[in-house]
């Protein structure tokens, strides 16, 4: 945690990409959920709908991890 002397911006940005990586964390477990009960619930042996949520979820993450970094 910041300390009590740190300026107000690094307070932000901490606060900021600890808010991204809790975000990542969420979204890629529910997202790899979701693949692996369906998979399961349709019966597959190979886990095609839990790698393709996956996938898409990273894609997600990515484009919004460039978008939040690019900001001004």
């Amino acid at each position: 945690m910041p300390a009590k002397g740190q300026p107000e911006s690094e307070k932000n940005a901490y606060l900021k990409y600890s808010s991204l990586a809790l975000q990542w964390l969420i979204t890629l477990g529910v997202f790899g959920w979701v693949g692996y009960w369906l998979d399961g619930y349709l019966g597959l042996a190979f886990p095609v709908f839990m790698l393709l949520f996956g996938f898409l979820a990273f894609t997600g993450l990515m484009i919004q991890l460039y978008r939040s970094i690019n900001k001004p």
